[in-house]
């Protein structure tokens, strides 16, 4: 059976009304909210095809049919068109988005809660991966003689330290050499570079040092790399749902705040999707958690790295065309806040 050209207008009108009222479809209501020429007995005919094709279902309840992931793949894929935001939507956005916001992650945390409030959806945004920042100096610096604070400057300006115990007392100028030879090695290497190198084999003429720096100062200044690398999520509009016909039903509210509140895992799942634009649908999720559920993200970069995620969760029944033109309008201005060093923030033309 194949998607006619009225198959499709009629799958197309079904999708239009259902993501509008979250109501089962009917043969009479399309007939009558839209001019297709065709009979209401003709349009039952019709979905009953579609229905038997997949891309539709047909609630016991219900004597209308509501469009299936497959239908709303489709949409996606070969009917949507692009919403495009009025100069006005833009100029709107980009107000809600800068005022009084100074630093990047403001932006970024400000980006998510601006998108929650336009799609009335749960937002979120990942702030920058720091894979890309590079040392700049380390420093030991005494506390005691058996306590030291170890510093680490990066070139974005993140200042990171941790508090060393030592096995054994040490003085001011064994330390400072420790600084400075780590300063030599690391400076310039990537967060990520200087989490898989070996400078152990520095102190190979001094084995007290050696010894001092591999078990008390090294294991401290990894786990101060791991932390400047943590990626941030900021989460928005997570009372949103109560407003969505669909978590009306307690139980699948309940299970939806589960889902959101397992925030490691929702972003070791963000981290790992695509670039670029990515919409998945229900079952297309890798979280069985998420069948019920679609995930749009977008990605912001700089100098043509992705830096950021930014994106919504909500019910498969969602304005697709309206919630990804809002995505991308942002992440656009995003990435353009990144590479702006003076002068006016973003754009809303």
């Amino acid at each position: 059976m194949d998607l006619t050209e009225r198959k499709l207008k009629i799958l197309q009108a079904i999708i239009a009304d259902f993501v509008r009222t979250a109501e089962p479809v009917g043969s009479r209501t399309i007939s009558r909210n839209y001019e297709l020429g065709i009979s209401p007995a003709t349009i039952r005919n019709e979905m009953s095809d579609l229905e038997e094709m997949g891309y539709l279902t047909h609630p016991h309840t219900s004597s209308g049919r509501v469009p299936s992931e497959k239908a709303y793949r489709l949409y996606v894929n070969e009917m949507m068109s692009k919403k495009e935001l009025s100069q006005d939507e833009k100029s709107a956005i980009a107000k809600q988005l800068y005022d009084n916001v100074t630093e990047l992650d403001n932006l970024i945390e400000r980006a998510a809660h601006v998108l929650s409030e336009i799609t009335n959806l749960t937002a979120f945004a990942l702030s920058p991966a720091k894979e890309m920042d590079t040392l700049r100096y380390v420093n030991l610096i005494p506390v005691d003689d058996r306590t030291v604070v170890l510093m680490i400057v990066s070139d974005s300006g993140k200042v990171s330290n941790t508090t060393v115990q030592l096995e054994r007392p040490v003085n001011e100028e064994t330390l400072r050499i420790l600084a400075k030879n780590m300063t030599y090695n690391y400076s310039g290497k990537t967060l990520s570079e200087a989490l898989k190198l070996d400078i152990i084999k520095s102190f190979r003429e001094d084995a007290e040092a050696m010894a001092m720096f591999h078990n008390n100062i090294m294991p401290g200044f990894l786990k101060t790399l791991e932390n400047m690398l943590n990626v941030n999520l900021y989460m928005d509009g997570l009372m949103n749902i109560f407003s969505i016909p669909e978590y009306k039903d307690i139980e699948k509210a309940k299970s939806f705040f589960e889902i959101i509140n397992r925030k490691e895992d929702i972003m070791k799942k963000l981290i790992a999707r695509d670039d670029g634009m990515i919409i998945t649908i229900g079952g297309e999720n890798q979280d069985a958690d998420l069948s019920d559920c679609s995930v749009i993200t977008a990605t912001y970069h700089v100098d043509g790295k992705m830096v950021g995620k930014l994106g919504v969760i909500g019910p498969t029944r969602m304005k697709y065309d309206e919630v990804t033109s809002v995505v991308e309008f942002l992440t656009d201005n995003i990435s353009k806040a990144f590479m702006i060093t003076g002068g006016d923030k973003g754009n809303d033309g």
